[in-house]
């Protein structure tokens, strides 16, 4: 799956990792979990919607509402999330080579007007793990700056079936996403873009 991977300020991108096939056939394993723990509207800690609506897979997902960032073992209505799919975790351990598998698996949608500004990724406790990113669907224009706000940054087109390793010196280093190409893949019936985390959070 994929060719060898190019650095972007630390960050490890495989482009292509996940031929046609692949990608439809996560996206198929990604409809139960979604049925079990519907996407939702997150709003920040300062009340503002996001324009991504989310959920999550594993043992743990991360929240964000009035009370803050955090990872809660519940859905917001109520049940526990749903197990990461096997084949989510065969990207996770063909990219890592680890072991210890993620206990967290964040899924985002972009709709055509989404975006997501830079952050760091840092509520897990032990940022020793990286953090693997997994592109479904339309292009997004990921942005990569430094481990602190401002300066210089890069900016790299991900497609559907690219993979992001975010790790080592690289792991807080601010990313975002800064707009969709929408309408430039065919992956998904109704367009957009889906993003899975993979994250060690506890």
């Amino acid at each position: 799956m994929g060719n060898a991977p190019v650095e972007l300020r630390g960050f490890r991108i495989w482009k292509g990792y996940l031929d046609g096939p692949a990608q439809a056939g996560l996206v198929a394993a990604l409809r139960p979990v979604l049925k079990a723990a519907p996407l939702f509207r997150p709003v920040t800690p300062r009340g503002q919607a996001m324009s991504v609506r989310m959920t999550s897979a594993g043992e743990l997902g991360w929240v964000t509402d009035r009370k803050g960032y955090r990872y809660e073992a519940l859905h917001p209505s109520g049940t526990s999330w749903p197990a990461i799919p096997d084949a989510v975790l065969a990207i996770w351990a063909g990219v890592t080579g680890l072991e210890r598998m993620p206990d967290s698996c964040l899924i985002n949608y972009y709709g055509a007007d989404a975006r997501m500004s830079l952050h760091q990724d840092k509520d897990e406790e032990d940022y020793s793990w990286p953090v693997v990113s997994v592109s479904l669907g339309d292009d997004g224009l990921f942005r990569i700056g430094n481990t602190t706000r401002g300066g210089k940054t890069d900016s790299i087109w991900l497609g559907s079936g690219d993979v992001v390793v975010m790790g080592g010196d690289a792991r807080l280093t601010y990313h975002g996403i800064d707009r969709i190409r929408f309408g430039s893949s065919r992956l998904l019936p109704k367009g957009g873009r889906i993003n899975l985390t993979l994250r060690v959070a506890s």
